[in-house]
């Protein structure tokens, strides 16, 4: 019998709406399949299995994944040991463990005495990470590069963004950065504002890296008062160009202990942002593994579905599950409740 790839599984027990099993790479292992509850909608389906990564190795929060071939490397920040933290799948369902350490602090900085929240972009030259350091109630962002992922090189013993605007307060975190070939700069979107959660969303851009203008019109992305689930502030962003539009996945926050996951699209990924009319599309589980909070989203298109990691907390309890959508269409036209 010939093996199905673990993308037909999901895809067809998505569409029927039941618990399938899920064959994985191996040939060797079986798991829950993708099931509908109340705590996804417009389409997404969060996956049975989850949570899966966290438990029994602590925090395991705020991620970056890139697929290479038929390989996810996610990097993720891992709260136990202050660093970013990488690990790998064939499905992008179960992952390596335990995660291994590609950065750690460096206290001597003064800036760097814990590390989360990274993004990594690979082009020809090699990957590039940003990432955040966290010191003294401040938090700024930073930038190295490496030829494999795993071996990082510093590009700056200095942050290269730093909270200086007003709206920014203590702290710029969460950077979300893509190559842009037209203009031949680097775009980042990243949170300012609070150090427990920021509050809004700011862009930059830069020809290098290291040296980065901030938009003077920023924040791009505040909390939208009427939607109470967001009122509180908006922050970690994800943003995909797709299909003419700037996709942007986001945490929105009632209060600073229970967020959502929402979805907004512009042309230009600066101005005119339209949310999706079925907000918040992840919710969390009742009395679930998410069950107060679900957070920093991070999507990826596969060429038949999106699979979409996001952090789920119950209590004090962080981990990372992940969400699936059938198709390319994320039904922003369509109103789903």
């Amino acid at each position: 019998m010939t093996a199905l790839k673990p993308a037909d599984v999901l895809i067809a027990a998505t569409r029927a709406g039941v618990l399938g099993c899920l064959l994985l790479a191996s040939g060797a292992t079986t798991a829950p399949a993708a099931t509908n509850d109340a705590g996804a909608t417009a389409g997404w389906v969060k996956f049975a299995g989850n949570p899966v990564l966290g438990g029994q190795y602590g925090t395991c929060f705020d991620i970056a994944v890139l697929k290479e071939g038929d390989l996810y490397r996610m990097w993720l920040s891992w709260r136990p040991k202050q660093s970013i933290a990488l690990v790998e799948s064939r499905d992008g369902l179960h992952w390596s463990g335990p995660p291994q350490i590609v950065l750690g602090p460096r206290k001597e900085t003064g800036w760097e005495d814990d590390l989360n929240r990274p993004v990594v972009l690979k082009r020809a030259n090699g990957y590039h990470l940003w990432f955040t350091g966290q010191a003294k109630g401040h938090s700024w962002i930073g930038y190295a590069t490496s030829p494999d992922g795993i071996h990082w090189q510093r590009r700056s013993d200095r942050p290269v963004l730093s909270p200086e605007q007003p709206w920014e307060k203590v702290a710029v975190m969460c950077p979300h950065v893509i190559w842009d070939e037209a203009t031949q700069r680097f775009r980042m979107w990243y949170s300012g504002g609070g150090q427990y959660e920021p509050d809004a969303i700011g862009y930059a851009t830069s020809p290098d890296g290291v040296h980065w203008t901030k938009l003077p019109a920023n924040p791009i992305f505040r909390p939208d008062p009427q939607n109470p689930w967001e009122r509180e502030r908006v922050t970690a962003c994800q943003v995909v160009q797709r299909g003419g539009w700037h996709w942007m996945f986001y945490i929105g926050f009632r209060d600073v202990d229970h967020a959502q996951i929402g979805l907004a699209r512009s042309r230009d990924g600066i101005t005119g942002w339209q949310r999706h009319p079925a907000n918040p599309i992840i919710r969390p589980g009742r009395n679930q593994w998410d069950a107060d909070a679900c957070y920093k989203p991070f999507a990826i298109f596969d060429g038949r579905q999106w699979l979409l990691w996001f952090n789920g907390r119950h209590g004090s309890l962080e981990q990372i599950g992940v969400a699936l959508h059938d198709g390319e269409d994320l039904g922003f036209d369509r109103v789903e409740k």
